[in-house]
């Protein structure tokens, strides 16, 4: 088991999580009703997906 060699002070253990940053959701329009929706997901309003209707 890897065991670090020297104990990482407190500035240079909040600096590296200091980088964990939630971002923020890409949106793009729906091609149909012209809401805003996740990409990749379908439709909240409409209930479609790459043009297509979808069933949940």
């Amino acid at each position: 088991m890897a065991v670090p060699k020297r104990k990482m002070s407190r500035a240079n253990t909040r600096m590296r999580r200091g980088q964990w940053k939630a971002s923020r959701p890409n949106l793009t329009t729906c091609q149909r009703c012209r809401e805003p929706k996740l990409q990749h997901v379908a439709c909240q309003n409409c209930g479609t997906y790459n043009n297509r209707r979808v069933e949940a």
